[in-house]
């Protein structure tokens, strides 16, 4: 097996993907972006890109023998500088303005072909460490109610709806009412917004808390943004008030699953695998 390189944007995922390497005797390139703070890089042998020098970066990751690549966590969209374009990145720019210009998923595809037309093959997370994917039922002691799982349905309608314009991977529903959605900020955003500003918006105090839905816009490219949660997320699912957080069966990874499940059951919350 060749090298993997390991594009890093925020959270565990991509410190998971490095360590799995490291412990399975893989080579690998873990790569973060200029400016990106990630207190684990240290540990391993990354390389620190440039969005103007694209030639720069694929020259490394050719130098470190990787012949597939896969992309892990968050990141905001770049401002690259032409200024300080190298030769490589002067000739593909054109391509990287109307790559920019898409929108989420889109753009991501767009960016997995501009890798491919290098010669690396484009893998998911998941080819990697499939068992970080949720199953179906209740992942840990605490099961939804019948309310409840009429909201990750409803949850679930709309951010389908959303994806389809490709917007958003996650909702939160409460008795039927949609409390957020989740936007280019993202789900701890989303949980934060509903944390501090749905007081008197369930109609009725005693009924259902609500819901946390997250799962991959329809027609999304598995290799690329796969919708995730972890213990943050529960953390934040609570702070929001809710009963729970539903993910669509096999289309979800759960990071740091025994800590996530382990602080569900602690807070009082489910952690269920649907449907989508």
């Amino acid at each position: 097996m060749g090298g993997l390189a390991i594009v890093a944007g925020q959270g565990e995922l991509p410190r998971l993907l490095a360590e799995h390497c490291r412990d399975t005797g893989r080579s690998y390139l873990p790569i973060r972006f200029r400016r990106m703070e990630m207190d684990w890089f240290a540990d391993h042998p990354g390389f620190e890109a440039e969005f103007e020098r694209f030639g720069a970066l694929f020259a490394a990751m050719r130098e470190a023998g990787c012949d597939e690549v896969v992309f892990a966590g968050a990141m905001s969209r770049p401002n690259p500088d032409p200024r300080l374009f190298d030769d490589h990145t002067r000739a593909i720019a054109p391509r990287l303005i109307q790559i920019l210009a898409q929108g989420d998923d889109a753009t991501l595809r767009a960016v997995a072909d501009l890798f491919e037309s290098e010669g690396f093959h484009v893998i998911a997370a998941q080819d990697v460490l499939a068992d970080l994917l949720a199953g179906a039922g209740a992942l840990g002691a605490v099961q939804p109610s019948k309310a409840d799982l009429a909201d990750i349905a409803r949850a679930a309608e709309i951010a389908d709806a959303l994806g389809r314009v490709d917007v958003a991977q996650g909702a939160v529903v409460a008795q039927g009412i949609c409390l957020g959605v989740e936007s280019i900020q993202g789900t701890d955003a989303m949980l934060d917004f509903v944390a501090t500003r749905s007081d008197g918006l369930r109609p009725d105090a005693n009924g259902a808390r609500g819901v946390l839905w997250k799962g991959p816009k329809p027609g999304q490219d598995s290799r690329m943004d796969t919708p995730a949660i972890g213990p943050v997320t529960v953390e934040g699912a609570a702070r929001a008030g809710l009963a729970g957080i539903a993910v669509a069966k096999g289309g979800v990874l759960v990071l740091d699953r025994a800590r996530a499940i382990a602080l569900a059951d602690r807070l009082g919350l489910f952690l269920y695998g649907a449907e989508q």
